[in-house]
């Protein structure tokens, strides 16, 4: 396993407006495909940063878009309160559109991974910035209204559980039928776990009612994306 290093950067949006983020890189960066992280509704917290540095450590450079501007949250309810907060639109068109423009001055090929509301927002990120390479999307999803399949021009991996309560499996099974139904290559797991069940610090007390790690699952689509990535992004 390589070593890594993961430091605070700050680059420019499309607008010309500046944005933070993390970002974790492997010893051997140079030409490396790299990956935008994109947060659960915490913010850009410990958590999401060893998202990062795991992806590092196998090999990608990793940034993290700092979405909610310096902050974050352990309390549900802020954390509803930030999330109803952010510009969804403004998010992909400059935070995460502006992350993948400063990647892409270091590597051809870039990704797009989120988690629950970042899932959602890499779903909407697949569809409007052809730039990518590929998009990994962990339980989470937009309005179906929202999502122009037809734009997608590569392949997407996502990994959703069945007993998610907040985005429920059926919402799922449309969202992969409009993507097969346009054409894109797009392979979704389904497993029986709840809502944040590849986010190791969803156990025990204080966390929010309906979410549940689960570490089987959790390695799980973590080897199928890295699998995934492995083959969208090295080749």
């Amino acid at each position: 396993m390589s070593t890594t290093t993961g430091n605070t950067v700050k680059f420019n949006r499309p607008d010309g407006k500046p944005v933070e983020g993390y970002l974790a890189r492997p010893e051997n960066a140079e030409h490396a495909p790299a990956v935008v992280v994109i947060q659960e509704w915490w913010g850009l917290n410990d958590q999401i940063r060893g998202v990062a540095d795991r992806l590092a450590h196998a090999g990608y450079q990793a940034l993290v878009p700092d979405l909610y501007h310096g902050k974050s949250t352990v309390e549900e309810e802020e954390a509803h309160h930030l999330m109803d907060g952010l510009d969804f639109g403004d998010a992909v068109s400059q935070d995460i559109r502006g992350a993948v423009d400063y990647l892409k001055q270091h590597t051809s090929k870039v990704a797009v991974m989120g988690f629950c509301m970042g899932g959602a927002l890499s779903v909407l990120s697949v569809c409007q910035i052809p730039d990518l390479s590929a998009g990994v999307i962990y339980y989470g999803a937009p309005p179906m209204e929202y999502v122009d399949a037809s734009s997608i021009k590569f392949p997407v991996l996502g990994h959703f559980g069945t007993q998610d309560a907040f985005f429920p499996i059926d919402s799922i099974d449309q969202l992969e039928a409009k993507m097969v139904d346009a054409g894109v290559d797009a392979q979704f797991h389904r497993y029986l776990a709840h809502h944040a069940f590849a986010n190791e610090t969803a156990v025990g007390e204080g966390r929010i009612a309906g979410t549940q790690y689960d570490p089987a699952w959790a390695q799980r689509a973590w080897d199928r994306t890295l699998t995934f990535l492995g083959r969208t992004l090295w080749s």
